[in-house]
């Protein structure tokens, strides 16, 4: 119920009233990821969407002297284009009932979710069926046209024939596409491409499917790409200036993915030992989604046991990236729950109950997750110095002693603009 009015109360707001203000920010404390430090009471400046060394003219003050202040949250892995898809059922439900325009109407209900809930960034990983949607979203929200987050986007994710949904119907009908599939090497260059060419700012890649266990307990799964196909795709995204993110969840797929020079792997629930050495001295990053993984494992265990082994072995992959000095972001993978059933903040606790010390799970949304996207057209994301865009949330309490605050942001604002206050 909070949820709902908090989004009725971010839609019902003029465009004139979004737009960025002149704002002086009193904290009571304020947390530094990048140093692990938290300073406090400090004065914040906030002028055209970026945080400014001193006071504008005729700035509003906006009085947290109450609460900590960090910068505005990072969410690496979402499908705003996505409501949920526990069971194959869920998805093919919206991907076969549901328009394009329909599910861009939820998306950008659920992106209002997102930023009452303190993320002002998502890197958004695959429309799932709907078109370059995204990117009309995020120049929607960039523009002012619906309140919502900064969005960096990658349209329809990439696989081959036969290796993603919708699959299993009848051969003589040709059903929709949840991916852009492409097969060969030059195919898969201009695949990417045409991706460039729709506006998206990442290119992501499904580098496995069909995941299994083997007698020796050890994981497997199909390799979707060839390597001159998967290395055809990151060269070419390369040299478009265009990073890559690779859904990868056995050792089968992690060595293909970053074999072809990937630049992110995307939930990892295994990793092997080698696995770990080439991500921690390439500087890959890795994204576990430990939310989506706990939201799925029971229904889809029913019908396949995998599911609760890839729960157990993600955790266990997070501990040994965390040791192994990987750099890690933080992910909640929401469209693959129900937007309104749960807060992606949720992912801060699972990555401490697994042994991740607080202060690495929150420059996982901030600093690290700001690294990895690098700097946007306002400025510097995950932090706030002058010359960061004006991304800032706050909490009642203390984050680093207690994660659990996250998940009940009082304040957010976003490009420079008070969405929620106190």
């Amino acid at each position: 119920m909070r949820v709902a009015v908090v989004v009725l109360a971010l839609s019902s707001l003029p465009a004139v009233a979004r737009s960025a203000e002149p704002l002086t920010v009193t904290c009571g404390r304020v947390l530094d990821p990048a140093r692990r430090e938290v300073r406090g009471p400090v004065t914040l400046h906030l002028e055209g969407g970026r945080i400014v060394p001193s006071a504008p003219a005729g700035a509003r003050v906006v009085d947290l002297s109450r609460l900590t202040c960090l910068p505005g949250l990072i969410d690496a892995h979402t499908h705003l284009l996505l409501q949920g898809d526990v069971l194959a059922s869920d998805y093919d439900d919206q991907v076969l009932k549901e328009s394009t325009s329909y599910r861009a109407l939820r998306a950008a209900a659920a992106a209002q979710v997102a930023l009452s809930h303190g993320f002002t960034t998502l890197r958004d990983l695959g429309t799932e069926g709907a078109g370059f949607a995204d990117v009309d979203l995020a120049r929607a929200f960039e523009g002012g046209v619906l309140p919502g987050p900064r969005v960096l986007t990658s349209g329809p994710a990439m696989s081959v024939t036969g290796g993603y949904p919708l699959l299993g119907y009848s051969w003589e009908r040709r059903m929709p596409d949840g991916v852009l599939k492409c097969d060969g090497a030059d195919a898969c260059r201009q695949a990417v491409r045409r991706q460039v060419e729709s506006g998206v700012d990442w290119i992501k890649v499904y580098a496995d499917r069909s995941y299994r266990k083997r007698p020796d307990g050890g994981f497997e799964s199909i390799v979707n790409f060839t390597p001159e196909e998967l290395r055809a795709i990151v060269d070419e995204a390369h040299r478009l200036r265009r990073k890559v993110a690779a859904h990868s969840i056995t050792p089968s797929g992690h060595r293909a993915a970053l074999a072809a020079g990937v630049d992110s792997l995307e939930h990892g629930d295994v990793l092997d030992e080698e696995t770990l050495k080439a991500m921690a001295s390439r500087g890959v990053f890795y994204c576990p989604t430990l939310t989506v993984s706990d939201d799925v494992r029971g229904p889809r265990s029913k019908e396949n046991p995998i599911w609760n082994d890839l729960w157990d072995a993600a955790q266990a992959s997070l501990r040994a990236a965390v040791k192994a000095g990987a750099p890690v972001v933080l992910g909640s993978d929401a469209g693959g729950f129900d937007w309104n059933r749960r807060n992606q903040a949720e992912e801060f606790g699972y990555m401490v109950a697994a042994g991740m010390p607080a202060w690495d799970a929150i420059r996982s949304a901030t600093s690290v997750a700001g690294q990895m996207l690098g700097p946007v057209k306002a400025g510097r994301l995950g932090c706030l110095e002058p010359g960061c865009v004006a991304d800032l949330v706050a909490v009642q309490g203390d984050p680093v002693s207690d994660v659990g605050v996250l998940r009940d942001v009082k304040v957010v604002i976003s490009r420079g603009a008070l969405v929620k206050a106190p």
